[in-house]
């Protein structure tokens, strides 16, 4: 139960929010409380999608600030915030706008798909963006023979290279939370839970062998592998007859798992996979961005008119 301190605290952001006309939107990493008062929790291409819809003159993004980049981008109009301004990605720092327009002085006919996990600078750089939802879709869409950069994520990239076929040129970032889920974590889970059902996130290190282990004629876990976004793996908890999961990901999807399917059971592939980017945002951080109306997030407009047009590609496919 929560404290009378955390109570009044949600009292005063629901009046606040409601003072503001404002709406809720938090990514499914974010802390249990932040998700029971938001009016939204999904993904990143969900909450991208559910900004543009939500008829509210103010959008706070719980989350971290390339959505709230995304965000401002397709609206706008709207007044956007993120509670705390430090709320960055370790993963969209590994790539920088003159990264993508060095590849592209060398492949003149090639195009970009660019992770929705990066700067809206760097969006603005590339033909396509995509989320772990809809990268597979959005690869399939491209034209065959020419030449395509997946940035920023390598494991990703790797995945995709293996399900499309597609000789990708795939940037060597990594989410610092993701990658330190390796082959020997997962391989330690399938030990302690061999009749558990097992959800990869395909950012993680270990999605090689989860490929492996999905595939494999015989193996212990074949058929009960799967690689999948954060909102896929909502869908497929509620699905599934099993009663047991092991999740590769970043632990805070579990509180959303567990709440929408109270009979099961669900374990994190890693206690230590805490996005610390993530968790920077409180109940007091956002009961001042509700308060103060900070901190905005705005993208020049002529970044946002060229990084709008991968957005809406991302938007429109899957």
């Amino acid at each position: 139960m929560p404290s009378s301190l955390q109570q009044d605290l949600i009292s005063e952001i629901r009046a606040l929010k409601a003072e503001r006309r404002a709406v809720i939107l938090a990514h499914n990493y974010q802390i249990p409380a932040i998700q029971d008062l938001a009016d939204v929790v999904a993904d990143s291409l969900r909450m991208a999608r559910r900004a543009t819809e939500l008829d509210a003159p103010v959008i706070v993004i719980c989350g971290v600030h390339f959505m709230a980049e995304t965000a401002a981008i397709a609206n706008p109009d709207k007044l956007v915030l993120i509670p705390d301004v430090e709320a960055g990605c370790s993963l969209a720092g590994t790539i920088r706008p003159e990264d993508v327009r060095a590849w592209r002085a060398e492949h003149q006919d090639g195009l970009v798909v660019a992770y929705v996990n990066c700067s809206a600078a760097v969006k603005a750089e590339a033909d396509y963006c995509c989320t772990s939802g809809n990268a597979v879709a959005v690869v399939n869409t491209l034209p065959p023979d020419v030449p395509v950069l997946f940035v920023p994520d390598f494991f990703l990239g790797s995945y995709l290279r293996r399900v499309t076929g597609r000789d990708l040129d795939v940037w060597m970032g990594e989410c610092h939370v993701h990658a330190a889920l390796t082959p020997d974590v997962l391989a330690a889970q399938r030990r302690q839970h061999p009749e558990a059902e097992f959800l990869v996130h395909p950012e993680c290190g270990c999605v090689t062998s989860a490929m492996y282990y999905a595939e494999a004629d015989g193996d212990v876990a074949a058929g009960r592998t799967h690689i999948v976004s954060t909102e896929q793996m909502m869908q497929r908890a509620r699905s599934s007859v099993a009663r047991t999961f092991v999740v590769a990901t970043e632990t805070g999807v579990l509180h959303r798992l567990r709440r929408a399917n109270p009979g099961k059971e669900f374990y994190a592939a890693a206690e230590s996979a805490e996005c610390r980017y993530m968790k920077l945002i409180t109940l007091e951080k956002l009961r001042d961005s509700l308060r103060d109306l900070k901190y905005q997030v705005t993208v020049a407009p002529e970044v946002a008119a060229r990084a709008r047009r991968a957005i809406d590609r991302m938007l429109a496919i899957g």
